[in-house]
């Protein structure tokens, strides 16, 4: 798959994650390698069923992170080096280094949707976009992800082995554009060796 030229002049380097079924231990295990120094915001869509339990998950990442952990509002400028969960009920949108908040339709049958985070983030952060896709049950961010690759950003997905549910990163897997997949242990240290290399 040929990738579109990417004229834009966006220099704020930005990383989404898409996760579902099991997402929770696998965004533990690479929040936990990420240093409190690393330069870039991190935007995650984490699909659940209750849509009360935002709190909870808030708490939950803040355990096993250095970094600042937040429920995002809407327009809010997005810092280096916190982490910006979807609320639940609402799709998590980035554009030109603020987030956006929307209530249109669920997408895959999910809101938030995967897809609408890494596309949004393709469309506005272009090549400086690192989207990666976890483990879940389903496909979203497999359409994502094709946006982030044409946009000439970095497309990285968990080893479906390591995955608690295979069937999201094999979705992606299968659309021709992750640029890595690796085991869940290794992400963490590709992130930080990738933030190196963008600081050079």
């Amino acid at each position: 798959m040929t990738r579109d030229v990417d004229t834009r002049d966006e220099n704020r380097e930005i990383v989404c994650i898409g996760a579902s079924w099991g997402g929770l231990d696998a965004l533990r295990v690479l929040l936990a390698g990420i240093p409190a120094s690393f330069p870039m915001p991190i935007c995650i869509v984490q699909h659940r069923g209750d849509e009360n339990d935002v709190e909870l998950l808030i708490e939950f990442l803040s355990k096993v992170t250095e970094l600042s952990v937040e429920e995002p509002e809407d327009k809010q400028p997005l810092r280096p080096g916190s982490v910006y969960v979807a609320p639940a009920g609402y799709h998590l949108m980035v554009n030109s280094g603020y987030t956006a908040l929307s209530v249109e339709d669920r997408v895959r049958y999910s809101r938030p949707s995967i897809d609408v985070l890494f596309e949004s983030a393709a469309s506005s952060h272009g090549r400086h976009v690192t989207a990666i896709v976890l483990t879940g049950a389903n496909d979203d961010g497999a359409r994502g992800a094709q946006a982030v690759h044409r946009a000439g950003g970095t497309v990285l997905v968990q080893d479906p082995d390591t995955s608690e549910r295979s069937e999201m990163p094999r979705a992606t897997i299968a659309t021709g554009v992750a640029d890595m997949v690796l085991p869940l242990e290794q992400l963490a240290d590709e992130l930080v060796r990738r933030s190196a290399e963008a600081r050079t």
